[in-house]
Parts: structure tokens; C-alpha cells; sequence
């Protein structure tokens, strides 16, 4: 549930609006970098509960965002994308966690980091399948688990 070894630890705390404006933020600072475009209509948002070590779920409102958006930048340019992120994110206190660059449909385009000081993870990858659906590429972030203001922080 937290990100040290103390399930107790504090964690932190933003309102959910305000995580979905940084991931908003974030993802599009993520194809600026990499000079590509995203499709604001396929952006999802989705607010997941903070499972404990021994699967416990606590009840004092905390939460986990994973927020994805895709562009339409053709696969050509997939490798070129995660290239420039691993380059850029890393400079800035991320580790690349996972990595791949555009081989084909089977071994598609991959780039994974965290940020080594409050754990947000990125993630930049190709999705769809090309034969049904056309190959994108997809940004999305996910935050630690986080705690609204004012909350009161259960304890195990």
C-alpha cells in the first residue's frame, strides 16, 4: 500500500482531480519530447485500490490512478519514441525498468521507468494488433498509492 517496507508509512496525498491533471500534463509532455501527437479521445482514467503485501485493501479512501492515452504516430516512428525517453527520462530521475524497441507485431515497441523519488512509473509502448486494429502507440503513467487530503490514514 505504501511505498517503504512500513505499511504504515505516510503516503502521499494529492485529490484525484489533481492526479488526473498531472497525468493529463504528464502524458503530454511525454510526446512533446518525443515530437508526436495524442488522441485525446482515447484517453482513459481509471482509479484502482491500493492492495497490501498480504492483500489487504484499506477503507480511508486511498488510491492508485493509471491513466493511458494513445497517438497515432506510425509504428516507423515507435523506436525513434522510446529511444528519446529512455535518453530524456533518465536524466531526470527515472529508471528505465523496461525496454524494447519496434521489431513487429510480435515484438513491439517498449519503454518503462520510475521515478526513483515518489515512484510514479511511465510507460510508453505499441498497442493494437495490425491486423485488426492499427498498431498505436500508447503513453500512460501510474501513481503510487495516494491518499486525498484531509483522509485519514488507517493503519495495519
Amino acid at each position: 500500500m505504501s511505498q517503504s517496507d512500513d505499511p504504515n508509512a505516510p503516503l502521499p496525498r494529492m485529490e484525484k482531480d489533481a492526479a488526473v491533471k498531472w497525468a493529463e500534463d504528464y502524458t503530454a509532455y511525454m510526446a512533446r519530447l518525443t515530437d508526436v501527437e495524442l488522441i485525446p479521445s482515447t484517453a482513459k482514467v481509471n482509479f484502482e485500490a491500493c492492495v497490501g503485501q498480504n492483500d489487504e485493501v484499506a477503507e480511508d479512501g486511498r488510491y492508485s490512478l493509471f491513466y493511458y492515452v494513445r497517438s497515432p504516430a506510425p509504428v516507423t516512428e515507435h523506436t525513434s519514441v522510446v529511444r528519446t525517453l529512455r535518453r530524456e527520462l533518465a536524466q531526470q530521475g527515472y529508471e528505465v525498468t523496461g525496454y524494447r524497441e519496434f521489431q513487429d507485431a510480435y515484438a513491439s515497441a517498449v519503454f518503462r521507468a520510475r521515478n526513483k523519488k515518489n515512484s510514479y512509473r511511465v510507460t510508453a509502448e505499441t498497442v493494437g494488433s495490425g491486423r485488426t486494429n492499427p498498431q498505436r502507440l500508447s503513453f500512460s503513467v501510474r501513481t503510487p498509492c495516494m491518499l486525498p487530503p484531509g483522509a485519514k490514514q488507517q493503519q495495519f
